[in-house]
Protein backbone atom coordinates (compact mmCIF):
# COMPACT_ATOMS: atom_id res chain seq x y z
CA UNK A 1 0.00 0.00 0.00
CA UNK A 2 1.25 3.43 -0.78
CA UNK A 3 0.48 6.88 1.09
CA UNK A 4 -1.92 7.81 -1.17
CA UNK A 5 -4.29 4.97 -1.34
CA UNK A 6 -4.75 5.04 2.31
CA UNK A 7 -5.48 8.48 2.73
CA UNK A 8 -8.36 8.17 -0.35
CA UNK A 9 -8.88 5.14 2.05
CA UNK A 10 -9.28 7.28 5.12
CA UNK A 11 -11.31 9.76 3.02
CA UNK A 12 -13.51 7.27 1.48
CA UNK A 13 -14.44 5.61 4.49
CA UNK A 14 -14.76 9.08 7.09
CA UNK A 15 -11.99 6.93 9.46
CA UNK A 16 -8.72 6.87 11.13
CA UNK A 17 -9.15 4.15 12.98
CA UNK A 18 -6.30 1.06 13.57
CA UNK A 19 -8.11 -2.19 15.35
CA UNK A 20 -4.62 -3.21 17.35
CA UNK A 21 -5.41 -7.14 17.73
CA UNK A 22 -3.70 -7.92 21.21
CA UNK A 23 -4.58 -11.87 21.97
CA UNK A 24 -3.91 -13.06 25.31
CA UNK A 25 -5.17 -16.95 26.62
CA UNK A 26 -7.07 -15.46 30.02
CA UNK A 27 -8.92 -12.39 28.19
CA UNK A 28 -10.56 -14.92 25.22
CA UNK A 29 -14.06 -15.80 25.89
CA UNK A 30 -14.73 -18.62 27.47
CA UNK A 31 -15.75 -20.62 25.06
CA UNK A 32 -12.62 -20.15 22.55
CA UNK A 33 -10.06 -20.57 24.99
CA UNK A 34 -9.91 -24.66 25.15
CA UNK A 35 -10.64 -24.52 21.13
CA UNK A 36 -7.47 -25.58 18.91
CA UNK A 37 -8.20 -22.78 16.59
CA UNK A 38 -9.16 -20.66 19.11
CA UNK A 39 -6.60 -17.41 18.80
CA UNK A 40 -7.61 -17.54 15.01
CA UNK A 41 -11.28 -17.70 15.36
CA UNK A 42 -11.45 -14.81 18.20
CA UNK A 43 -8.68 -12.88 16.13
CA UNK A 44 -11.00 -13.64 12.48
CA UNK A 45 -14.20 -12.56 14.07
CA UNK A 46 -12.31 -8.99 15.28
CA UNK A 47 -11.57 -8.48 12.18
CA UNK A 48 -14.70 -9.59 10.27
CA UNK A 49 -16.62 -7.45 13.36
CA UNK A 50 -14.66 -4.13 13.22
CA UNK A 51 -13.40 -3.89 9.05
CA UNK A 52 -16.45 -1.17 7.95
CA UNK A 53 -15.19 1.20 10.60
CA UNK A 54 -11.03 1.48 10.67
CA UNK A 55 -8.24 1.51 7.91
CA UNK A 56 -5.40 -0.79 9.54
CA UNK A 57 -4.94 -3.68 11.37
CA UNK A 58 -2.27 -3.91 14.03
CA UNK A 59 -1.51 -7.46 15.23
CA UNK A 60 1.30 -7.29 18.23
CA UNK A 61 3.45 -9.97 17.66
CA UNK A 62 4.28 -10.49 20.72
CA UNK A 63 1.24 -11.80 21.88
CA UNK A 64 1.37 -14.78 19.38
CA UNK A 65 4.72 -15.45 19.73
CA UNK A 66 3.50 -15.49 23.71
CA UNK A 67 1.71 -19.16 21.95
CA UNK A 68 5.01 -20.26 20.90
CA UNK A 69 4.71 -21.85 17.33
CA UNK A 70 0.67 -22.21 17.54
CA UNK A 71 1.11 -18.72 17.81
CA UNK A 72 3.09 -17.36 15.09
CA UNK A 73 1.39 -19.84 12.52
CA UNK A 74 -2.01 -17.88 13.74
CA UNK A 75 -0.23 -14.29 13.32
CA UNK A 76 0.36 -15.74 9.87
CA UNK A 77 -2.69 -17.00 8.88
CA UNK A 78 -4.69 -13.57 10.53
CA UNK A 79 -2.46 -12.16 7.96
CA UNK A 80 -3.18 -13.87 5.09
CA UNK A 81 -6.77 -13.30 6.29
CA UNK A 82 -7.01 -10.00 6.21
CA UNK A 83 -5.21 -9.60 2.68
CA UNK A 84 -8.18 -11.95 0.96
CA UNK A 85 -10.51 -10.54 2.82
CA UNK A 86 -9.98 -6.71 3.53
CA UNK A 87 -7.67 -6.13 0.88
CA UNK A 88 -7.93 -2.31 1.01
CA UNK A 89 -6.35 -2.33 5.10
CA UNK A 90 -3.52 -1.61 6.27
CA UNK A 91 -1.40 -4.18 8.17
CA UNK A 92 1.11 -3.00 10.91
CA UNK A 93 3.35 -5.87 12.38
CA UNK A 94 3.75 -4.12 15.79
CA UNK A 95 7.25 -5.78 16.12
CA UNK A 96 9.14 -3.39 17.47
CA UNK A 97 12.36 -4.53 16.36
CA UNK A 98 15.65 -2.56 15.90
CA UNK A 99 18.62 -4.39 14.69
CA UNK A 100 20.94 -3.63 12.00
CA UNK A 101 22.82 -5.53 9.04
CA UNK A 102 22.21 -8.66 7.92
CA UNK A 103 19.60 -9.10 11.17
CA UNK A 104 17.66 -6.21 10.01
CA UNK A 105 17.50 -7.33 6.28
CA UNK A 106 15.83 -10.52 7.67
CA UNK A 107 13.78 -8.96 9.53
CA UNK A 108 12.07 -7.23 6.63
CA UNK A 109 12.10 -10.03 4.48
CA UNK A 110 10.55 -12.05 7.41
CA UNK A 111 7.68 -9.04 7.58
CA UNK A 112 7.33 -8.01 4.24
CA UNK A 113 7.68 -10.85 1.96
CA UNK A 114 6.97 -14.03 3.80
CA UNK A 115 4.53 -12.63 6.09
CA UNK A 116 3.57 -9.91 3.71
CA UNK A 117 2.60 -7.01 5.99
CA UNK A 118 2.72 -3.38 4.84
CA UNK A 119 4.34 -2.07 8.00
CA UNK A 120 6.08 -2.75 10.90
CA UNK A 121 7.41 -0.62 13.82
CA UNK A 122 10.67 -0.35 14.66
CA UNK A 123 12.84 0.83 17.50
CA UNK A 124 15.48 3.71 16.18
CA UNK A 125 18.08 3.51 18.58
CA UNK A 126 20.92 1.78 16.51
CA UNK A 127 20.76 4.23 14.31
CA UNK A 128 19.51 4.69 10.60
CA UNK A 129 20.76 1.12 9.66
CA UNK A 130 17.90 0.02 11.75
CA UNK A 131 15.89 1.85 9.22
CA UNK A 132 17.30 1.37 6.24
CA UNK A 133 16.16 -2.27 4.60
CA UNK A 134 12.75 -1.57 5.64
CA UNK A 135 12.77 1.36 3.42
CA UNK A 136 13.96 -0.57 0.74
CA UNK A 137 10.60 -1.93 -0.14
CA UNK A 138 8.20 0.21 -2.49
CA UNK A 139 4.70 0.55 -0.54
CA UNK A 140 6.00 -0.85 2.71
CA UNK A 141 6.25 1.53 5.80
CA UNK A 142 8.60 1.90 8.63
CA UNK A 143 7.23 3.31 11.65
CA UNK A 144 9.66 4.63 13.67
CA UNK A 145 9.12 4.60 17.95
CA UNK A 146 9.32 8.93 18.09
CA UNK A 147 7.08 9.87 21.84
CA UNK A 148 5.12 6.85 22.97
CA UNK A 149 2.22 6.51 25.07
CA UNK A 150 3.85 5.40 28.39
CA UNK A 151 5.17 7.36 31.44
CA UNK A 152 8.14 5.86 30.61
CA UNK A 153 8.29 7.73 27.30
CA UNK A 154 9.90 11.00 29.43
CA UNK A 155 12.62 8.59 30.79
CA UNK A 156 14.96 9.12 27.58
CA UNK A 157 12.75 10.34 24.29
CA UNK A 158 11.84 13.61 26.21
CA UNK A 159 15.23 14.11 27.20
CA UNK A 160 17.75 16.71 26.20
CA UNK A 161 21.32 17.17 25.28
CA UNK A 162 23.55 20.06 25.71
CA UNK A 163 21.70 21.77 23.33
CA UNK A 164 18.06 21.58 24.84
CA UNK A 165 17.08 19.79 21.98
CA UNK A 166 14.71 16.83 22.87
CA UNK A 167 16.17 13.31 21.75
CA UNK A 168 12.89 12.32 20.14
CA UNK A 169 13.36 15.78 17.71
CA UNK A 170 16.87 14.18 17.46
CA UNK A 171 14.89 10.81 15.76
CA UNK A 172 12.72 12.53 13.44
CA UNK A 173 15.11 15.19 12.20
CA UNK A 174 17.39 12.35 11.09
CA UNK A 175 15.54 9.64 9.81
CA UNK A 176 13.29 12.42 7.59
CA UNK A 177 16.65 12.88 6.10
CA UNK A 178 16.66 9.12 5.14
CA UNK A 179 16.13 8.25 0.91
CA UNK A 180 12.66 7.33 1.04
CA UNK A 181 11.75 8.87 3.85
CA UNK A 182 8.14 9.19 2.56
CA UNK A 183 7.65 6.02 3.67
CA UNK A 184 8.37 6.60 7.29
CA UNK A 185 5.49 6.91 10.04
CA UNK A 186 6.29 8.16 13.69
CA UNK A 187 4.60 6.52 16.98
CA UNK A 188 3.10 9.38 18.61
CA UNK A 189 0.93 8.30 21.62
CA UNK A 190 -2.38 10.19 21.75
CA UNK A 191 -1.23 10.83 26.05
CA UNK A 192 1.44 13.49 25.00
CA UNK A 193 -1.16 15.60 23.15
CA UNK A 194 0.87 18.71 24.71
CA UNK A 195 3.52 17.67 22.86
CA UNK A 196 1.56 16.99 19.57
CA UNK A 197 1.75 20.34 17.68
CA UNK A 198 5.67 20.27 18.32
CA UNK A 199 6.45 17.33 17.12
CA UNK A 200 3.99 18.03 14.02
CA UNK A 201 6.48 20.79 13.05
CA UNK A 202 9.23 18.44 12.44
CA UNK A 203 7.08 15.86 10.05
CA UNK A 204 4.75 17.81 8.44
CA UNK A 205 3.95 14.96 6.14
CA UNK A 206 4.24 12.23 7.72
CA UNK A 207 1.67 9.80 9.33
CA UNK A 208 1.26 9.30 13.14
CA UNK A 209 0.39 6.01 14.49
CA UNK A 210 -1.21 7.07 17.92
CA UNK A 211 -1.62 4.70 20.43
CA UNK A 212 -3.42 5.74 24.19
CA UNK A 213 -6.89 6.16 23.18
CA UNK A 214 -9.20 4.37 25.25
CA UNK A 215 -7.73 2.07 27.98
CA UNK A 216 -4.86 4.63 28.21
CA UNK A 217 -6.80 7.52 28.77
CA UNK A 218 -6.10 9.50 25.38
CA UNK A 219 -8.47 12.29 23.97
CA UNK A 220 -9.35 11.72 20.59
CA UNK A 221 -10.40 14.68 20.19
CA UNK A 222 -7.64 17.01 21.54
CA UNK A 223 -4.82 14.42 19.93
CA UNK A 224 -6.15 14.81 16.40
CA UNK A 225 -6.76 18.23 16.33
CA UNK A 226 -2.72 18.90 17.74
CA UNK A 227 -1.52 15.96 15.19
CA UNK A 228 -3.45 16.66 11.60
CA UNK A 229 -2.45 18.04 9.14
CA UNK A 230 -3.77 18.12 5.63
CA UNK A 231 -3.75 14.43 4.18
CA UNK A 232 -5.47 13.68 7.99
CA UNK A 233 -1.46 12.53 8.83
CA UNK A 234 -2.97 10.09 11.82
CA UNK A 235 -4.15 6.59 12.38
CA UNK A 236 -5.18 6.07 15.66
CA UNK A 237 -4.97 2.45 17.10
CA UNK A 238 -7.14 1.40 19.99
CA UNK A 239 -6.86 -2.18 21.04
CA UNK A 240 -8.26 -3.58 24.50
CA UNK A 241 -11.46 -0.82 24.16
CA UNK A 242 -12.37 -2.93 21.42
CA UNK A 243 -11.71 -6.46 21.28
CA UNK A 244 -12.12 -6.87 25.06
CA UNK A 245 -15.35 -5.14 24.85
CA UNK A 246 -16.98 -8.12 26.22
CA UNK A 247 -15.82 -11.39 27.27
CA UNK A 248 -18.79 -13.91 26.38
CA UNK A 249 -19.94 -14.73 23.00
CA UNK A 250 -21.20 -11.79 21.95
CA UNK A 251 -17.48 -10.04 21.82
CA UNK A 252 -17.29 -10.00 18.04
CA UNK A 253 -21.07 -7.58 18.57
CA UNK A 254 -19.40 -5.87 20.67
CA UNK A 255 -16.39 -5.06 19.31
CA UNK A 256 -17.99 -3.72 16.29
CA UNK A 257 -20.21 -1.39 18.55
CA UNK A 258 -17.01 0.22 19.91
CA UNK A 259 -15.20 0.68 16.79
CA UNK A 260 -18.42 2.16 15.59
CA UNK A 261 -18.30 4.55 17.91
CA UNK A 262 -14.92 5.76 17.42
CA UNK A 263 -15.76 5.52 13.40
CA UNK A 264 -18.63 7.48 14.59
CA UNK A 265 -16.06 10.49 16.41
CA UNK A 266 -13.68 10.23 13.81
CA UNK A 267 -15.79 11.18 11.10
CA UNK A 268 -17.40 14.36 12.75
CA UNK A 269 -13.92 15.41 13.08
CA UNK A 270 -12.65 14.91 9.46
CA UNK A 271 -15.74 16.53 8.44
CA UNK A 272 -16.30 19.73 10.77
Amino acid sequence: MDTPSLIQHIRNKGSFLCVGIDPVLERLPSHLKNEEEGLLTFCKAIVDATAAHCVAFKPNTAFFEAFGVKGWSALTDLVAYIKANHPSHLIIADAKRGDIGNTAKAYAKAFFETMTCDAITLSPYMGAETLVPFLAYPNKFAIVLALTSNEGAFDFQWSTDQAKTHLVDQVIAKTQELSHSERIMYVVGATQSAQLKHLRTLAPNAFFLMPGIGAQGGSLSEAYQAAKNESVGVLVNSSRGIIYASSGEDFAQAAQKEAASLHDQMRALLYI
